[in-house]
């Protein structure tokens, strides 16, 4: 289950991270402040426009910029040259990403002989500038992230890098739907951006150093050190290598301020991990033959339909959780609205959406179409049974039971007895707080994408099951290979290095396989992963925010341990949690809290949206609280650049949604993913 990002955190996970989209909740959008904008002082003149005749990408294609830096060109897009600019534009005309090679005294000035060389105002306030980590032979790392204001829709960023006495600077100009929906394409862009002459580090062909007690305690300092840094309560950790588990066990608590410590049987929402499972039991189907990779979903299910026919008609089971049928995220509808919804309901909201992309050409994330997937498997095995109790008992009997998964589970009320982690969230000072753990229930109706709680030991059977190739520890042939590996073959490309299969990755990015997926919810962050030609797995459980950055450099620091790569992992960690809470700190000094007075007198009493539901506004004392239903929080207000007022939630886990103020006659409330908008009236 993931959501969308601002820029910022973009650029930070592109520039920093191994993650090829964005996986965590939503940070507080900016508010504007006396910081002075980026054109307060006069920007050096342009060098005269030298332009040279645009290309435009048949495929994902190597390039280099004017000073001689690699990078790859996303394919669709058009490249334009001009001057020390190389203007990238995606194929929605109007966003852009410019990689500027300059010579200037300091990273300031190269971001202000950028901006004159791309050609564009800067029109912007700049948010106070966050140092990030040296990376690919890259120095002087810094994020310059512009406040543009809700309604214009856009994200605007700078980042410099260093290299060969030379600045690049990379402008992020970008249309948010075009942003998310070509986010793997632009995490290409950063990702595989290098200094002349330099190469990303690769283990190819090197031998797996054997996880003894010195190379564990490596691996769990790391986890320790981040955990502190990040104030993150409990990790579980679990490592695999030659068929055997070398390490289960758990670092910090499961509730801050009490005593019961996490270990390798805490339970944990493992969130987008089930997806691989729901895939596992799929396969297991096929293995049965009551149906196979290559049937039509609405043979399975005739009620099956998404908002295009055409789209419909196409989708095949190895589809429904392949990220490649062109429909975008568009989870604020379950999110908002989950009382009372049933598997029924939400399969019927798939029934409103709209791909944005072509089938297969771009890898867009759908979290409901994913549940299709596991309640149409669940139909198949157990025809008589309601679709979601179909899917649990087929979780249950073609799964968790076959795998020795003894604390696995759909069902929330059980999960949360005896030995479990509870979720955990920075509050709007920053200290670690208790998360709105109400909002996790939304995943219930679309259990099959995320919503199985399991334990580390759980997710080590499975681990070793993949790494066996279909293998039971008893040598017992659970599944046949070939059903089993045809969930990692490619549907979809994610970046040159990783390919996106049936609800898992396959990355290359160092040289060596990596099978992985991650999984995000409301203070729970995990990720599994296993190199098949080592025999090595790891499974990292954590019950906080911003848990979702020990779970992506985790497995950097895996590979520096088994091939004695170079040492990145731990400073990547130590200033993704600097930025992290500069940034955090920078947003906090932006909001009003508790909101403005005048602002919130101006409020209505009631609003509603036909897609999220209600929003009932009362006061306690000075605070404003919106009241969804299912779920509330206090509010902050802050004023926007172009002068509107926004009201942004403030509950530890759910803050930052954006609710803006109309102009209009009639009061209204609009809130945004990076592709819908959803309008509050006054009801």
């Amino acid at each position: 289950m993931r959501s969308s990002l601002p820029v910022f955190a973009l650029l930070t996970l592109a520039a920093c991270a191994s993650s090829p989209e964005p996986t965590v909740p939503t940070p507080a959008e900016p508010a504007p402040s006396s910081t002075p904008t980026a054109s307060a002082a006069p920007a050096p003149e342009a060098p005269a426009p030298q332009a040279v005749a645009s290309e435009r990408l048949a495929a994902d294609t190597p390039k280099t910029t004017v000073a001689g830096n690699t990078f790859i060109a996303p394919s669709g897009w058009k490249m334009t040259v001009k001057g020390q600019a190389t203007i990238l534009e995606a194929p929605e005309a109007g966003s852009r990403i410019a990689l500027v090679d300059v010579q200037a005294k300091d990273a300031d000035a190269a971001v202000a002989l950028a901006w004159a060389a791309y050609g564009a105002e800067v029109k912007w306030p700049l948010r106070p500038t966050i140092d990030a980590p040296d990376k690919d032979g890259w120095t002087r790392v810094r994020i310059y992230d512009y406040q543009t204001s809700p309604n214009e829709k856009r994200g605007v960023s700078a980042m410099t890098r260093f290299a060969n006495d030379t600045w690049t600077v990379v402008i992020y100009d970008m249309d948010d739907a075009v942003g998310e929906k070509r986010g793997a394409q632009v995490s290409q862009i950063y990702g595989r951006l290098l200094p002349k002459g330099k190469a990303r580090e690769s283990f190819a062909g090197k031998t797996a150093n054997t996880l003894d007690a010195a190379r564990i305690a490596a691996l769990g300092k790391f986890v320790e050190t981040a955990q502190q840094k990040l104030g993150v309560p409990g990790v579980s950790v679990g490592l695999i290598q030659g068929g055997k588990v070398v390490f289960a066990g758990g670092f910090g608590v499961r509730e801050i301020g009490k005593k019961p410590a996490v270990d390798a049987d805490t339970k944990y929402i493992i969130a987008s991990n089930t997806k691989a499972m729901t895939t596992l039991m799929l396969a297991k189907l096929v293995e049965e033959k009551k149906l196979t990779w290559e049937t039509a979903a609405t043979g399975l299910l005739p009620s099956f339909k998404l908002g295009d026919q055409d789209t419909t008609s196409r989708v095949l089971v190895k589809h429904l959780i392949c990220a490649c049928t062109g429909l975008p995220r568009q989870d604020l509808e379950w999110i908002f609205q989950f009382q009372g919804l049933t598997p029924d309901g939400a399969l019927a909201t798939l029934g409103t959406m709209q791909p944005t992309s072509k089938f297969g050409e771009l890898f867009q994330y759908s979290n409901p179409l994913a549940a299709a997937a596991g309640f149409i498997g669940g139909h198949v095995a157990f025809p008589k049974l309601e679709l979601g109790k179909a899917y649990d008992e087929a979780m249950r009997t073609r799964v968790f039971e076959p795998l020795g998964m003894k604390g696995a589970t759909l069902d929330f009320k059980r999960a949360q007895t005896g030995n479990y982690a509870v979720p955990h969230a920075p509050d709007l000072d920053d200290k670690p707080a208790r998360a709105i753990a109400a909002v996790n229930d939304a995943v219930i109706p679309v259990r099959p994408a995320g919503g199985a709680w399991a334990t580390v030991n759980d997710v080590l059977k499975y681990v070793q099951m993949e790494l066996a190739e279909g293998k039971l520890p008893d040598g017992k042939q659970y599944i046949e290979k070939d059903v089993l590996l045809a969930r990692r073959a490619p549907q979809v490309s994610i970046s040159p290095d990783a390919t996106y299969g049936m609800g898992l990755m396959v990355d290359k990015k160092w040289g060596v396989t990596v099978v992985h997926h991650g999984g995000d919810m409301i203070g729970f962050h995990s990720d599994m992963m296993w190199l098949p030609e080592y025999g090595v797995g790891a499974v990292v459980l954590t019950n906080g925010d911003p848990g979702w950055y020990i779970r992506s450099v985790f497995q950097r620091k895996l590979l520096e341990v088994l091939f004695d790569g170079r040492p990145e992992a731990d400073t990547e960690i130590a200033t993704m949690g600097k930025m992290y809470f500069e940034h955090r700190a920078t947003e906090r000094k932006l909001l009003t809290s508790p909101a403005d007075a005048a602002a919130s007198a101006k409020l209505a009493a009631h609003y509603t949206n036909a897609a999220l539901g209600d929003i009932k506004v009362s006061r306690a004392g000075a605070a404003t609280v919106f009241d969804f239903g299912e779920w509330k929080s206090e509010v902050a207000s802050k004023k926007n650049p172009d002068g509107t007022i926004s009201f942004v939630t403030t509950v530890p886990g759910m803050n930052g949604m954006d609710f803006v103020v109309g102009s209009g006659e009639k009061r209204t409330l609009t809130i945004r993913d990076a592709q819908h908008e959803y309008v509050f009236n006054e009801k």
